[in-house]
């Protein structure tokens, strides 16, 4: 009998016969001698272990190694290694490592591995590179690229071991296929300062791990490189970049690649023709698709659905429909895709009747048979133009003639009506459904939920929302933001928290419109506490803050005129990788110019600028106002007289502004000659801009004749205009219409407004009765 024995690796069992057959009668006393390989070799087939284990006094490497070539276990291997390794004067050689190792490789022993890698180094066997690839591999396949990467390193340090480019072609092989592609590109450069050479296949894994993590241009570089390395770049190399280039819209580098493909005498497949003609319809170079296209068909390829998909696509999305179906009627096998597209190109033009011609009279009678995508697309098409009655009469139209509408194709006719705010006919809609059978699905009830929320009808979305489980809808994020939207708009805040608190426990997990929408409610009702303590959590959580989260908090703060506060956000923002917006700018600057704090803002926006923010209008209007406040009326002029070089069109905003401050500083001239400038270059006064002027003249008559009753209005250049008007005008109505409806005078204004008497007048030329030139025009205010 066998006894138990203890291996230094951890297995303690006795041993086992796997298979159990009748023995042969061998001798007991005598071992076999070394001659006697052959008949020792012919018991293995059958076996019976315990017959085989009497006859191994000694063992050789070689005997050895056909016993742990038979279909052994792991610990019956590894007592028979240990056994042998006992003997007197017995050297384990190489091939029984390997042999060992593989086994214990494919039950992932990898802690084993290592002990016994280690033994080989101390007992002195000289290790070749094939075992180390083996136990490589074993790494890939068990998960553990890393594990591979260390043992790449350790060929060097521990083992002293100089690998060759196969190590590194499997390393690198592995790290792509184990999703760590950015560790390869060191791998490969450790390669290359080791002065091992590089391979085709090194240079294919390595420009495969640039693109996976998008960086396109490290992969070309490596192409123009490959040469200095005496590669010569294949096939699949020019593929694969040519697919990247396409993907990330750089056709044009796409389409160099192509050439050079051709030119290196690489021949490219159907696939790159895609990735190109792809790249090209997105881009809307659509006859230029067409061109390689046929270029294709010239070199005998066989153009398939995917290409002439991409292309009828690109040219109805261009609105050339008539070309995509000219291709189409070309096309020897058309399929029900390509026929949807054509389709889906006559809906998104607007043409329904034609739509529906190649629908009956051109698909059904070629024998292709419309699927529910064909039907949802004529239904999607005229729900989105506002055609409800129409998508209805549809609907009808597609049952008689025997085609089923499918839940998708009624969730869209009840978005349609939801997004008109026609609920009675959306529920009439559900009802239809019902009625064949169907049930609303999660997308269905957002559709519902939604619009009641913007609608106001909380309780009903919330009724809606509690049949959901009911019915077996599990409710999505969208759900939740819906109801949270809806209740955070009514200020029932304490119900929004505790659905927020409701969604996380069904497992939802809560997104940054979940928690923009509770912060801006808070913020909205001046709970600037609650909101801020949701920011907390929203980054417990891990819910990445973005412009719209900080542009409420910023102008929150600065309402309460912590403008320090808003500062620092400003930089968290960019701690944060988050650029802040315009409006999350011009917050801040509107804040720093309300409180007088003018030269902070023009500082802050100087900073803004350097780290490239493009000010617009808006953040110029608020400088101007602030400048005008403080008294600083030429610096506001200097920064309104250099907008025109920053490409930036003054506004209404501007022009007020500064007529204003002209008036209060009685410069009325100049107010005039401002507003002139305004209107040459586009500007057109609104009702602000003529009361701004009339107020200026009503104080100026109460200060300068408070004795007097009437006062005489002189308006200089602008007489001209209002001049021209009074010449082909015969009453003060006509008169007080256009200067409403063509000067935007308020009819507050004209009413206070008169020509002057008759007696106060003169005649100029029969029709007017006014004292009116080229200079000036006289009106009376009371």
């Amino acid at each position: 009998m066998l006894k138990t024995f203890k291996s230094s690796f951890g297995f303690s069992r006795t041993l086992l016969v796997c298979i159990k057959i009748q023995s042969f009668p061998l001798c007991t006393t005598t071992p076999l001698g070394k001659n006697d390989d052959t008949e020792w070799e012919n018991l293995l087939k059958p076996y019976d272990l315990k017959h085989l284990q009497r006859s191994l006094n000694p063992i050789t490497p070689s005997q050895l190694c056909k016993l742990l070539e038979l279909p052994l276990d792991v610990p019956t291997s590894m007592d028979l290694f240990e056994k042998a390794g006992l003997q007197r004067g017995y050297i384990h050689s190489f091939h029984v490592y390997y042999l060992l190792i593989d086994k214990l490789g494919n039950v992932g022993e990898f802690k084993m591995i290592d002990k016994l890698l280690k033994q080989m180094k101390d007992e002195g066997c000289v290790f070749k590179e094939s075992l180390f690839i083996l136990i490589m591999r074993y790494y890939g396949k068990a998960g553990l690229p890393g594990q591979a990467t260390r043992l790449l390193l350790d060929m060097w340090g521990v083992y002293c071991f100089e690998p060759t480019f196969k190590s590194y072609n499997v390393v690198l092989e592995i790290l792509v296929a184990g999703n760590c592609p950015k560790v390869a590109p060191n791998v490969f450069y450790d390669m290359l300062s080791r002065g091992i050479s590089p391979t085709v296949y090194t240079f294919g894994v390595v420009m495969k791990a640039f693109c996976m993590v998008n960086e396109v241009d490290s992969a070309c570089s490596l192409l123009r490189d490959m040469t200095k390395h005496g590669c010569v770049p294949n096939s699949i190399i020019y593929q694969m970049l040519i697919h990247a280039l396409s993907e990330n819209n750089r056709v044009n580098e796409a389409m160099k690649l192509l050439e050079e493909m051709f030119l290196m005498g690489c021949e490219p497949d159907v696939q790159t023709f895609n990735d190109v003609i792809h790249g090209l319809c997105k881009a809307g170079r659509i006859h230029e698709a067409a061109k390689l296209h046929d270029r294709m068909l010239l070199r005998d390829f066989t153009a398939d659905a995917l290409i002439q998909g991409y292309l009828m696509h690109g040219l109805c999305r261009m609105g050339k429909v008539d070309e995509a179906r000219a291709m189409l009627s070309k096309i020897p096998n058309p399929n029900t895709v390509l026929y949807n597209t054509l389709i889906n190109g006559y809906v998104v033009s607007g043409r329904f009747e034609e739509a529906k011609d190649l629908l009956y009279k051109n698909m059904v009678i070629a024998g292709f048979e419309p699927d529910a995508f064909t039907f949802n697309i004529m239904i999607d098409g005229l729900c989105k133009k506002g055609y409800l009655v129409s998508a209805l009469e549809f609907l009808d139209e597609m049952v008689k003639k025997g085609f089923e509408p499918n839940v998708i194709t009624y969730t869209i006719l009840i978005d349609g009506f939801c997004k008109q705010g026609h609920f009675e006919e959306a529920s009439k809609v559900v009802n239809s459904m019902s009625a064949k059978g169907l049930s609303l699905n999660t997308v269905g009830y957002n559709c519902l939920i939604g619009a009641l929320c913007k609608d106001g009808k909380i309780q009903d979305a919330l009724q809606m929302y509690g049949e959901m489980s009911s019915k077996g809808c599990k409710p999505d994020i969208y759900t939740f933001n819906s109801l949270i939207y809806g209740l955070c708009k009514n200020d029932k805040m304490e119900e929004a928290l505790g659905l927020y608190r409701d969604m996380l426990l069904e497992g939802v997990i809560a997104n940054t419109v979940t928690y923009n929408t509770l912060i801006h409610a808070f913020l909205r009702l001046e709970l600037i506490q609650q909101a801020d303590k949701l920011v907390g959590e929203m980054r417990f959580r891990g819910c990445p803050l973005d412009n719209i989260t900080y542009n409420g908090l910023i102008k929150a703060l600065c309402k309460t005129g912590a403008t320090e506060k808003c500062l620092g956000l400003i930089e968290q923002m960019f701690g944060e990788e988050i650029f802040p917006s315009i409006n999350s700018c011009n917050i801040l600057i509107n804040s720093f110019c309300r409180t007088g704090k003018v030269n902070d803002a023009l500082q802050f926006l100087r900073d803004m600028i350097q780290r490239g923010l493009t000010p617009d209008i808006v953040t110029y209007n608020s400088l101007i106002n602030g400048l005008c406040k403080m008294g600083r009326f030429q610096e506001a002029l200097n920064l309104f007289n250099g907008l025109q070089a920053k490409g930036i069109h003054p506004d209404a905003v501007t022009y007020n502004t500064l007529i204003s401050r002209y008036c209060y500083e009685g410069l009325f001239n100049d107010a005039c000659q401002l507003l002139f400038k305004g209107v040459s270059n586009g500007f057109i006064p609104n009702e602000i801009t003529w009361s701004i002027l009339i107020n200026y003249f009503v104080k100026k008559h109460q200060r300068d004749n408070s004795d007097s009753e009437q006062f005489t209005i002189l308006m200089g250049n602008w007489g001209f205009w209002l001049a021209a008007i009074i010449r082909h005008v015969s009453s003060i109505g006509c008169i007080a219409i256009f200067m409403w409806q063509i000067f935007g005078f308020p009819p507050s204004i004209i009413n206070n407004l008169h020509i002057a008497s008759l007696s106060d007048c003169k005649y100029v030329d029969g029709r007017s009765k006014c004292i009116v030139s080229a200079d000036f025009v006289l009106l009376r205010i009371n």
